[in-house]
């Protein structure tokens, strides 16, 4: 027998939902798709995954293919499977969440699909159900970094506190006190004072640090317990 009898054929999506830090915005990538129904319009960066491809070696294909990215952060978020999702065909997809410093991909981001960086907020209408895939990655992007260090894929090697506050207030649509989260996060002892500053922000400058990534596990609740129980992010 080479094929289940009386089963029907499907195709699968794969879809990423990038995310990107530009030092003081989380923002999100979007593309014009190529091709109908919906052609034109503004979409998550996707494609279909081919038989002889693992859906994570057709995440970095179809990132490459779409916006000349590769070698970013990238994680298997979750399965979108509503039956009437796609109006041409039943389609599965199988989307992903991105992370990358956007000063870092400036030069690298293909212009062939028009990809263009949006506010989370201020995103444009998006086809198909791919707003929940959106809202779905937000979520467990704010989960994961209560709990890991994956926001610091979002950052140069070398940030200042200022940078990290921001990127926290960004990703949680939250403030946190200037001088309780310096201290709260310096105390941890998982950042390494560098020895030159930005002065970019001011005559005086600040310091740069770099995350000591070997001392993270053994101090992380030290480190996020100003962070929204992760608990929430889920329900």
């Amino acid at each position: 027998m080479n094929r289940y009898s009386k089963q029907a054929r499907l195709l699968i999506a794969i879809d990423c939902i990038i995310f990107g830090f530009d030092g003081e915005n989380l923002k999100l990538l979007l593309i014009h798709r190529a091709f109908e129904p919906e052609m034109g319009k503004w979409s998550v960066v996707g494609g279909f995954l081919q038989p002889d491809e693992s859906p994570e070696n057709a995440a970095a294909r179809i990132l490459k293919q779409l916006t000349g990215l590769e070698g970013v952060y990238m994680e298997q978020l979750e399965a979108f499977g509503n039956p009437s999702r796609d109006p041409i065909e039943r389609v599965i997809s199988l989307t992903y969440f991105a992370l990358i410093d956007i000063n870092k991909y400036t030069e690298q981001l293909s212009e062939e699909y028009r990809p263009e960086w949006f506010l989370l907020k201020e995103r444009p209408e998006l086809i198909f159900d791919h707003n929940e895939m959106v809202e779905a990655a937000l979520k467990k992007l704010r989960y994961k970094a209560a709990l890991h260090p994956v926001l610091f894929e979002l950052l140069p090697e070398k940030f200042t506190l200022p940078q990290l506050q921001a990127l926290y207030t960004a990703v949680y649509d939250a403030q946190f006190d200037k001088r309780n989260f310096s201290r709260k996060v310096l105390s941890a002892e998982l950042l390494v004072k560098q020895t030159e500053k930005d002065k970019e922000g001011s005559k005086k400058g600040a310091f740069y640090y770099m995350l000591d990534k070997t001392q993270y596990k053994d101090k992380l609740q030290t480190f996020v317990n100003f962070v929204p129980t992760p608990d929430n992010f889920l329900l």
